[in-house]
This record gives structure tokens, C-alpha cells and sequence, in this order.
């Protein structure tokens, strides 16, 4: 362990732990020279004294140190202090995806296609520049607050391909993840990324890894010959769409895999559109291998547990190794200081200065004022913020030390990805708007009155401002057209409404019921006669209704009194409306 405020390489100061495994020590340090805060990850136990791995590890990780992606945690240098050989990284405050799983279990549908488009995007970066992380798992990837998603361990992970599996905690950490033919021995493959995402997304959603054992190797044998449950039948309301996802991701055989990331990442982006929610189960092209022979698994895993019992001896030897080595060590580091360092510093140096957001022209001109060599070839890649034509980072970074003399390699933006408009007319609103938004594209909306008389369906596109075809970018708008229905008045003398139906009608509308009587005998007692808000007309809360209701006319019979005689009736009133 190294204590709080130790000078690491002259340059970072450390603060504190932020974290403990088999493999490494991270720790928060302080950047002395760019003023920053940086995380900074030191090998430990035998990873640090096997020179095969470490001459390994600092070449791949030097390698990484390339990638640049807001989803992959940036690499800032890469060396060695006293052995203690170290990477120091872009510092993020969040939460490994593990941690969540652990805290939540399962996360819902939205959330899972969200962490794994993020976390695809920047696999399909790194497949591009040709590096394989080779131990994709929740562990290695950091969830912020704000849902960015962001992963770790590259160059570690890299090297690790000819060293990994002599950790206990290491070994059952990854051996969840890994694809059949690593497990038995095999190179891994960029297809060998794609399996470990697919149980990436099992575990996303379900809050559990579809292999377990009680040892690696247990683990190891289920993933090369068990087939991966059936999550439709562990959770019945995931779509066939997602579970397809998960069982190309891990086939068995690579060559039923998804050719490139990419392509799984397309597959995720419309998986929960209607259409594809109940297609078909997913069949393989070629035949899916089973491999029962538990010899082909590693011997570096069956050697494990034995490794764990004698561990406490090695230990002991171990300390008998390492007090020799520090004497022998300190014998060489006076020579050193005597008679090498005095030659190193007659070789002059420079500071990489940060042309990020320049021109090429004018990071060209910083780099060759300052006695670096600019390479004639560039990498290009998009980006949402640094505008096309200028650059994005340099190779090595900026605030690096270099000799004069070193060549430089700009990374120069395109500019924001686009993509082509598609003719959205016809399809949901709600679904296109948050389709698009997740790419970065601004939805205004427009609304045009209908009736609820017409034949047009609520929320669906109309029109839309930019033509099918039209290359969009993040920061780009389109407005939509949708329906605003609006309600209409009834006709209520169509023998069908009742005054009580009236009634609720006008209070659901926020309307003042208001009634008129028609005394008269040509229609039966209790007829609405009629209305004085045409029936089609909008309707407006707020004012009132006015209803005519029928009324049959008394009229008197005749009558006799007393001493016979006919007494004659009062004579009929005329009709008319009473209020």
C-alpha cells in the first residue's frame, strides 16, 4: 500500500485509496502539474515482478492510452516508480455496474438498453482501433449519477491475456463472463468481447449470471458446453427481441455471433419496437459446439485451489526474495544515481502542449515551436463537441514529457456523427421523439385541430420539416406535425340521450346545464327537442347548454252540475316554451 501524500513519479501526489482487488491498487491522486485529480492504478502481488507481464501490460496500456470516447475511462500515462508500476486515469465519481446489480438486482428494460448501447459504443471504438478489452464485466464498468456509463481496465484486461486466472477473486470475477473459447485455451477474438456483453445483458436483467459453481473451473465447463437459460421463462414479460440479442451474443460457436459490436448495438437500439417484440426465437447458421472435455479448460485453472494451500508457504519465501532483492536494489539504484541519471539529464525534454480545439494548421505549428515532430498521418474520429477539422487529443497526450524530437500523432475530429432522416409519417410520435432524442436531435412539436369526428389517430405523425434522407446530427431539429382532437357537441335529438345523460355530459365538459320547456302534444312528455350548441360544434368549457325539453298540454274535460246541465271546460292554452 502506498501512503497518503507519497510523490508517485515526481508528479502525482497521492490522497487516498478508493480501491482494493488481486490485481491492482487504485488510488485517488492529485496531478501536480496539470492541477487535476486523477485516479491511479498500481499493479501489485506477482503481476508486478513477472517482467513478461509487465513489458506486456505497459505496451498495451500505452496502446489504449490511444482510445478516446466519452463511454471508455481515458488513459493519461503509463510507468514505473521504485517497481511500482502504475497507470494513472481519467478520475470518476460513480458506481461499478456490479455494485448497482448487487444493490437493485434486476434493472428495468429502458435502463438495460441504455447502460448497453452505451457500453457497446465504446467497445465498436476500441474494435476499430483493433483492441480487444478481453474481460468485459459490471465490475469493469463505472456508472455516474447522471446515467453516463463509463469503461475501465483496458490495457490491464490486455495484458492479462497470457497472465490472467492466478487470482481467486480475479478468476471467479471473470470466469461469469468468459466465452467458451477462451475457457478452453483459445486466443481471444473480437466475437470473445461480444459473448461476455451478451452476459453483460443477462445479468443486467435478470440481476444474476446464467453460469454458477462452486469453483472457476466448474464455471468455465457450463460455459463451454451448457446452453444459457431461457430468460423469456425466467421473466415472461421480456420481449423474443432482447432474449435474441442475448442468445446470438453468446453462441457457443463465434461464428453464430454477431459479426462486429456494431451490428449487436443496432440489433439493441430496435429491439423494443413493436414490430420486433414477438418475432421468432433466433437459429444459428452453424452448429453450436458442445466441448464435455473438461481437459481442454486451462491448466493455470485447475491449478488454483492447490495454488491457494501452499500460499501462505510462498509467502514467507516470498518476503526472504523481495528484503534480497530491496538490498540488491539499492546497490543498483546508487550506481544509478552515480553515474547513469547525470547522462539522462544532459538529453533535453519537453512538455506535449494541448492543441486540442486548434486547427491542424495551428497544432502543427505549437508542436514543431516546441521541437516535436508531427506524423503526417492522422485518426480521425466524430465527436459531439470539438468541431470537424480541429483536433481532438494528441498521441502521446498533452502535459506528457517527451524527448524533443518526438513524433506526435493528431487525432482530428469529423465532426458530429449523423445520420440519414427516415419518413416517420404515420408512425407514434411519443416512440420517434425519444428515438430521436437519444441521438442527440432536437423534436419540436406542432399541433393541427381535428375533431374527434375525423378519421386521423391521436399521436400519430403527419408531417414532419425534414425530408427522409437528410444526414441529422447531435444538436440538428426536426419538428413534428401530430393531431390535436378536439371534442364536439353531439347531436342530442337523436332519440339516443337522456336528460341525466345530458347532464353528466356537461359536467365532465365543464359546461352549466341549463334547460327550457316546450308545452305541446306533438311529441311524447320528456323529448329533447333540441339544443342551442349545434351538434358538431366545438366544445369549450366554461359556457353553458341550453336543452328544450317537450311537455304534453293538460286539457279539461266537460263536466255536470247539479241540475244536469253540461258545464263547458276552460279552453286549451296554446303551446309555448316556458323557462
Amino acid at each position: 500500500m502506498i501512503t497518503k501524500g507519497y510523490l508517485l513519479n515526481d508528479r502525482y501526489e497521492i490522497i487516498r485509496t478508493i480501491g482494493e482487488g488481486g490485481m491492482a491498487n487504485v488510488y485517488l491522486a492529485e496531478d501536480t502539474i496539470l492541477k487535476r485529480k486523477v485516479a491511479v492504478k498500481v499493479l501489485r502481488g506477482d503481476l508486478a515482478e513477472d517482467e513478461k507481464f509487465v513489458r506486456r501490460f505497459q505496451r498495451e496500456a500505452k496502446s489504449a492510452s490511444g482510445l478516446s470516447h466519452p463511454n471508455i475511462v481515458e488513459m493519461y500515462d503509463v510507468g514505473e516508480d521504485d517497481g511500482k508500476y502504475f497507470i494513472v486515469m481519467e478520475y470518476v465519481e460513480g458506481r461499478t455496474l456490479k455494485s448497482l446489480i448487487k444493490k437493485r438486482g434486476g434493472l428495468t428494460l429502458p435502463e438495460v438498453i441504455d447502460i448497453m448501447m452505451q457500453v457497446t459504443s465504446g467497445i465498436a471504438c476500441a474494435h476499430e482501433s483493433y483492441i480487444i478489452h478481453r474481460d468485459i464485466k459490471p465490475q469493469n464498468i463505472i456508472i455516474l449519477d447522471d446515467g453516463m456509463v463509463k469503461i475501465t481496465d483496458f490495457g490491464i484486461s490486455q495484458a492479462l491475456n497470457s497472465h490472467e486466472l492466478t487470482e481467486t477473486n480475479s478468476v471467479m470475477g471473470s470466469v461469469h463472463y468468459i466465452p467458451p473459447e477462451q475457457a478452453s485455451g483459445n486466443r481471444a477474438t473480437m466475437q470473445s468481447d461480444i459473448y461476455s456483453l451478451g452476459i453483460l445483458m443477462y445479468e443486467l436483467i435478470t440481476g444474476k449470471v446464467p453460469f454458477k459453481g462452486e469453483n472457476a473451473v466448474e464455471i468455465a465447463i457450463k460455459q463451454m458446453k451448457d446452453p444459457i437459460p431461457y430468460i423469456t421463462e425466467i421473466k415472461e414479460d421480456i420481449p423474443q427481441s432482447i432474449e435474441n440479442i442475448i442468445l446470438k451474443a453468446t453462441a457457443k460457436n463465434p461464428k453464430n455471433r454477431y459479426a462486429t459490436v456494431l451490428e449487436m448495438r443496432e440489433d439493441i437500439e430496435t429491439a423494443l419496437d413493436k414490430e420486433r417484440r414477438n418475432e421468432e426465437r433466433v437459429t444459428f447458421n452453424y452448429p453450436e459446439y458442445e466441448n464435455k472435455n473438461e481437459k481442454n479448460i486451462p491448466s493455470r485453472m485447475r491449478k488454483m485451489e492447490k495454488e491457494q494451500d501452499s500460499n501462505e508457504d510462498k509467502k514467507l519465501n516470498k518476503a526472504m526474495i523481495i528484503a534480497g532483492s530491496i538490498l540488491a536494489g539499492l546497490v543498483v539504484l546508487g550506481c544509478i544515481l552515480l553515474f547513469i541519471v547525470p547522462n539522462f539529464r544532459k538529453e533535453k525534454s519537453v512538455e506535449v502542449p494541448d492543441v486540442h480545439d486548434m486547427t491542424v494548421e495551428e497544432a502543427e505549428k505549437l508542436l514543431e515551436k516546441e521541437g516535436l515532430e508531427v506524423d503526417a498521418k492522422t485518426i480521425e474520429h466524430y465527436d459531439d463537441e470539438i468541431e470537424e477539422g480541429k483536433v481532438i487529443k494528441t498521441n502521446p497526450l498533452a502535459g506528457r514529457t517527451v524527448k524533443k524530437g518526438t513524433s506526435v500523432t493528431l487525432t482530428v475530429s469529423l465532426g458530429k456523427e449523423g445520420f440519414e432522416a427516415e419518413n416517420y409519417v404515420g408512425q407514434d410520435y411519443t416512440t420517434i421523439k425519444a428515438s430521436l432524442e437519444a441521438k442527440g436531435i432536437v423534436v419540436v412539436l406542432e399541433e393541427k385541430e381535428y375533431t374527434d369526428k375525423d378519421t386521423v389517430k391521436e399521436n400519430t405523425i403527419l408531417e414532419q420539416s425534414v425530408t427522409a434522407g437528410t444526414t441529422l446530427k447531435t444538436g440538428d431539429t426536426i419538428s413534428f406535425t401530430i393531431p390535436k382532437i378536439v371534442k364536439t357537441y353531439p347531436d342530442f335529438t337523436d332519440g339516443t340521450y337522456s336528460l341525466s345523460d345530458i347532464k353528466n355530459f356537461c359536467k365532465e365538459n365543464n359546461i352549466t346545464f341549463k334547460s327550457r320547456t316546450l308545452n305541446t302534444n306533438d311529441y311524447p312528455d320528456g323529448t329533447i327537442y333540441s339544443q342551442d350548441r349545434a351538434a358538431g360544434t366545438k366544445i369549450v368549457p366554461g359556457v353553458s347548454l341550453t336543452i328544450t325539453v317537450t311537455k304534453k298540454i293538460q286539457t279539461s274535460t266537460p263536466s255536470t252540475n247539479n241540475n244536469g246541465s253540461t258545464q263547458t271546460p276552460n279552453p286549451t292554452p296554446e303551446a309555448g316554451v316556458t323557462p
